[in-house]
């Protein structure tokens, strides 16, 4: 669909949930403490994976590799929509898998790690001299008029809008905010339009349209696009070489989401953080920096206890048993460093919580202390395991299509102005085991194309047509089921369709961001 109309990738995630899992699922009783508060440093790694991680069996770092199988078949069996899961210890990679439909081969997107990525460079920034924190937001835009130039708005600074307390109006809920940010033609200007609702400094709210502003103004300080600036100081020097980052209409990178990279490499962002910033011997981002962005700035943001500081969330010492600093998007795209245990914790998904996958976790927990005793049979067993929670399912029976199928098949079914922005759609059963689904949405270029596989395996899109997953069955004589998935983007939808006449009733429901909304629709005459 539209990203004009769905709720934006990239809304922040029920960030209790993802943090709470992982001090239990250690079962430690460390005392609380901030990021830099009261701990040596991170040995230094006897090497770098600039050029790939080395791999090592679970046991050396405390883990079971043979709970740890059991496991990762346990949560494929139970279909949480995870896509990858690593465990990387002592610098060594101790778990990488991938879950199907996700294979790994593919860039993934981020959604809201992004924010902390973009916070990086505008602190690599800062480290050049390129800007400074302090330095005025409309300073960096001296040809624009901007709406509601008060003298609040003109105290708002860099570090305001890296700290999510800028205090520009912004409306959370829903992302209503960025959603009219994106129906304008110019993101930026709309943000620096927005009309000033509180001091800066005072409050957090978490806002899309705010922190897009850090993307135009680290282009307006370097003449570089985020993107190209990634490239040339962060990306490179840690050997991330393939990337994608989405822009807006006048070529901004998106500052707060929509950032792809494999999951391997955002491992690599959670290894410089761990080793504050340095990477083969080079200071990447200063330590001060790394400080800086983990502290608590904010807390309590809409009555949260999260602290944040600038794009990275760290531990409540109140409320958490153990020091993290990590990155969070919706769906658990997650990095999450933990010092204390020289452990970075990275995940990618459909929309799953931490707590359905701790248990499994916590199973194949043994002593962090010391290496347990060499085990042959669970590393095999492991490996075993990620290879085959990549795998499709086995292809089941392809039911008789009932006598419905024959008349909708090729018609095209179009709907009043919807929310959805969704013009019309066309159903074609031509093969035995596949259908074709085609749909338009408005302010789309062309229609989308979806091969839906009948016998419960996702078929891909045709080439050239947006990337897209999907397999459908028929749920009963006049119902027909899509699940649609438009990895390695994040949207994942089920269409319900429900056929009478002339008439169709869709059901549309996205599994990320909560979304659902049915339609009427009707056939289109000749």
């Amino acid at each position: 669909m539209n990203a004009q109309t769905d709720k934006p990738h990239n809304s922040r995630p029920p960030m209790r949930k993802i943090v709470a899992g992982i001090p239990v699922l250690l079962g430690l009783a460390l005392a609380g403490c901030q990021w830099f508060s009261g701990r040596a440093a991170v040995a230094e790694p006897s090497y770098w994976p600039t050029e790939g991680w080395h791999a090592a069996a679970p046991e050396t770092a405390g883990f079971h590799s043979g709970k740890m199988a059991e496991g990762l078949l346990a949560i494929r069996q139970q279909g949480i929509p995870i896509h990858s899961l690593a465990i990387i210890r002592h610098g060594s990679l101790m778990v990488d898998a991938y879950f199907y439909p996700y294979d790994g081969s593919t860039v993934h997107d981020l959604a809201s790690v992004t924010k902390s990525v973009m916070t990086s460079l505008i602190g690599i920034a800062v480290d050049q001299g390129k800007l400074a924190l302090d330095d005025p937001m409309v300073s960096f835009f001296p040809d624009r008029t901007i709406a509601n130039l008060d003298e609040r708005k003109q105290r708002i600074t860099v570090a305001h809008l890296a700290s999510m307390s800028s205090g520009l109006q912004c409306t959370e809920e829903n992302e209503q905010t960025q959603q009219e940010m994106m129906a304008t033609g110019d993101w930026v200007q709309f943000a620096l339009d927005l009309p000033v609702a509180w001091e800066p400094g005072t409050k957090m709210v978490y806002c899309n349209s705010a922190i897009h502003l850090l993307s135009a103004i680290l282009q307006q300080a370097t003449g570089m696009t985020a993107l190209e600036y990634a490239q040339a100081n962060l990306f490179e020097p840690l050997g991330i070489r393939e990337v994608e980052w989405t822009a807006d209409p006048q070529g901004f990178n998106r500052g707060w989401g929509d950032l792809f990279l494999h999951p391997r490499d955002a491992a690599k962002l959670g290894f410089l953080w761990l080793h504050q910033g340095r990477w083969e011997g080079r200071q990447v981002i200063s330590e001060e920096w790394v400080r800086a962005a983990s502290e608590r700035r904010m807390t309590e943001a809409a009555g949260r206890p999260e602290d944040y500081g600038y794009g990275w969330w760290g531990s409540d010492p109140e409320v958490e048993d153990l020091a993290f600093v990590q990155a969070a998007g919706i769906g658990t795209q997650l990095i999450k460093v933990l010092p204390d245990l020289d452990l970075i914790l990275v995940t990618t998904g459909g929309g799953f919580e931490m707590d359905q996958i701790d248990p499994y976790l916590i199973a194949a927990i043994g002593d962090f202390e010391k290496p347990l005793d060499a085990n042959p049979d669970g590393v095999a067993d492991l490996q075993a395991a990620v290879q085959e929670v990549a795998l499709p399912p086995a292809a089941s029976p392809v039911a008789a299509l009932p006598e419905i199928a024959e008349a909708i098949s090729g018609r095209r079914y179009v709907f009043e102005a919807n929310p959805a922005l969704l013009d019309w759609f066309r159903l074609d059963f031509a093969g035995e085991a596949e259908a074709t689904m085609e749909f338009s949405g408005s302010g789309e270029d062309a229609p989308r194309v979806v091969r839906v596989g009948l016998d419960g395996i996702y078929r891909t899109a045709p080439d050239g047509a947006v990337p897209g997953l999907g397999r459908g069955h028929w749920e009963d004589d006049t119902t027909f089921v899509i699940d649609y998935n438009t990895l390695p983007s994040l949207e994942h939808f089920t269409f319900r369709l429900t056929f009478d006449g002339e008439q169709v009733t869709f059901n549309l429901k996205e599994h990320i961001y909560g979304m659902s909304i049915t339609l009427k629709g009707i056939v289109e005459e000749p």
